[in-house]
């Protein structure tokens, strides 16, 4: 056992086996799980194609007067990231909802529904959010969140989408913030954290710090937060998640 484990650590990790359904000791060799695992080998994907450079993007996002206005000017919106995806992912929740959360991009079962957060990362995500009383179908705006991804297309193998990709996508998720109009924004993972507030710093440094930034035409409260999908790899750094949850509730019960 290392000596970075705590209690807590054990406890976080034993409850996590326990969720995912390893409620039986099969080996009598212990196999310390609490520490980080090794980063994954990296696999060379075919270099991601450039957007076509397109000037108006920002005009036409402008000029959606409405949700559904937005999602048709996505859904017809050139790029080469819809050749390989099936369904265009614009987002789920309830649109009067006072917190946004802004992911990255959809994965295969987001691919497949047409709906933003619904695989392992989104179920884990709805139970992170219940743990403070928050849930995206919830009529009451005060308990709602509403759910958005930087780019609407799945990239191909669940790559991390590249900066030019989250550019040419920006007018629009800028746009999506404006229509909702929340009081709090919530990054979830590096790539939304890097392209909504124009960083170069990573997650792991910006997390749980809540920041200011214009979006959506004007300055909002943004905090920074793991991505579940992180967390399924790494459920050691739950705590911070749960840590960064309960900032979120502090914040929320603050407003008048």
């Amino acid at each position: 056992m290392t000596d970075a484990a705590n209690r807590e650590d054990l406890i976080a990790a034993l409850a996590w086996s326990i969720e995912l359904g390893a409620n039986e000791c099969l080996d009598e060799t212990f196999i310390d799980r609490t520490t980080p695992a090794p980063p994954p080998q990296k696999v060379e994907y075919a270099a991601p194609i450039p957007a076509p450079t397109d000037a108006g993007a920002r005009d036409i996002a402008e000029g959606c007067g409405d949700l559904s206005a937005l999602r048709d000017a996505i859904a017809a919106h050139p790029h080469p990231l819809k050749a390989n995806a099936r369904n265009c992912v614009f987002a789920d929740g309830n649109p009067a909802a006072q917190i946004m959360i802004v992911g990255e991009a959809p994965g295969r079962d987001e691919d497949l529904q047409g709906l933003p957060f619904v695989g392992r990362s989104g179920q884990l995500l709805d139970r992170m959010l219940a743990c403070i009383g928050l849930d995206r179908h919830a009529e009451d705006a005060a308990k709602a969140v509403y759910i958005a991804n930087i780019l609407p297309w799945r990239p191909v193998a669940n790559r991390t989408p590249s900066v030019d990709e989250a550019q040419a996508f920006l007018p629009f998720i800028d746009r999506h913030v404006a229509l909702i109009d929340p009081a709090l924004v919530i990054t979830m993972g590096n790539v939304s954290t890097k392209t909504l507030l124009a960083t170069k710093t990573g997650i792991m440094k910006m997390r749980g710090t809540w920041t200011e930034a214009e979006i959506g035409g004007k300055t909002r409260a943004i905090l920074p937060m793991l991505h579940p999908a992180y967390l399924l790899r790494q459920p050691v750094d739950k705590r911070h998640a749960w840590a960064d949850l309960l900032a979120l509730q502090a914040r929320i019960e603050s407003k008048p």
